[in-house]
C-alpha cells in the first residue's frame, strides 16, 4: 500500500474520536512500518502500548465502546441499566460520580478497556448464560445510539432486552424495589419483542422474576404473553435470601413485597 493511499486508510479507519489496536489496523491492510511511522511524527497517539487514536482527539467513553463493536470478534452490547438510560428511561439511574458502561458479551473485554482513561469504567457482563449467540446479533432486539454524527453508532439491547439483563443483576448488584420501580414506568413494551426474548433467554430465574415483577404490576402488555409459552424450568429457586416462597412462580421474594 503507498504512502498515500495507506494516509487515507488511516483516517477512515480511525476517524477522530474512535481508537484502533495494531493488530486491527494491520487487518485493515496498514503495515507496522506505516504505523510505526505515523506514531513517530504524531499522527496516531499511544492511548496504551498498542492502542491508538488520532491527532490528539482523545476518544470519549462512546467511541471506546463503538471502537471495541467495530473490532471485537464476537457481539458486545451496551445492555442492563445503562442501555435503559440510553434509551430515555432513566429515572431511576444513578447519575452521581463516575458512571459505569455496562457491557454484554459472552467473551470477556480486552483488557486495555478499562486502561484508556476516560470519564467513564466499564462492566463486564457475560452472556453466554443469559442470551444465546443470535439474540445477540437480533437487530429486532437492539438499538442504534447516535452519539456524533458521521461516526459509527452504538449498538445497544432495545428497552425489553435491557430490563431482562437488569433482573439478571438481581439481587446481587440490583435490589428487588430497583427493578420493581423500574417496571412500573415501563407501560409501552412490546409483547413482540418480549416473547422473542423471553422464548431465547437461557436464565430461569429471570425469567420467573420478570412474571412475578410484570404480574404484580399489571402493565398493559402483560396480558398477551402466557407464561405457559415459555420454559420456566422446574422446581424451587433461591433469589431472595430467607424471602418467603412466590408459591406460582417458585420463586423466593422479599417478605416485605
Amino acid at each position: 500500500m503507498l504512502n498515500h493511499e495507506a494516509g487515507k486508510t488511516l483516517k477512515q479507519k480511525v476517524p477522530l474520536g474512535m481508537i484502533a489496536t495494531k493488530r486491527w489496523l494491520q487487518e485493515q491492510g496498514l503495515s507496522l512500518h506505516y504505523i510505526d511511522n505515523s506514531i513517530r511524527r504524531g499522527a496516531l497517539v499511544v492511548a496504551v502500548p498498542g492502542v491508538y487514536y488520532r491527532d490528539e482527539a482523545r476518544p470519549t467513553w462512546q467511541g471506546v465502546v463503538a471502537s471495541l463493536q467495530r473490532m471485537a470478534t464476537f457481539a458486545v452490547n451496551v445492555g442492563g441499566l445503562t442501555a435503559l438510560e440510553l434509551n430515555g428511561v432513566s429515572h431511576y439511574v444513578n447519575q452521581s460520580g463516575k458512571r459505569t458502561i455496562g457491557l454484554y458479551c459472552p467473551e470477556k473485554l480486552p483488557g486495555w478497556v478499562d486502561k484508556i482513561g476516560v470519564e467513564a469504567t466499564y462492566e463486564w457482563h457475560g452472556t453466554k448464560r443469559l442470551w444465546p449467540e443470535s439474540l445477540m446479533h437480533d437487530q429486532r432486539v437492539l438499538r442504534p445510539y447516535e452519539w456524533s454524527k458521521g461516526l459509527p453508532e452504538i449498538t445497544c439491547s432495545c428497552v425489553e432486552k435491557a430490563y431482562l439483563e437488569v433482573l439478571n443483576e438481581v439481587p446481587k448488584h440490583v435490589s428487588f424495589e430497583h427493578a420493581d420501580a423500574l417496571l412500573q414506568g415501563l407501560h409501552n413494551l412490546s409483547p413482540r419483542k418480549l416473547d422473542t426474548l423471553l422464548k431465547g433467554c437461557l436464565n430461569v430465574k429471570v425469567k420467573r422474576l420478570f412474571f412475578w415483577l410484570a404480574e404484580r404490576n399489571q402493565q398493559p402488555w402483560y396480558k398477551y404473553l402466557k407464561s405457559e409459552d415459555y420454559d420456566l424450568g422446574a422446581g424451587k429457586r433461591v433469589v431472595a435470601v430467607n424471602g418467603r416462597l412466590e408459591s406460582k412462580w417458585q420463586i423466593t421474594v422479599p417478605k416485605e413485597m
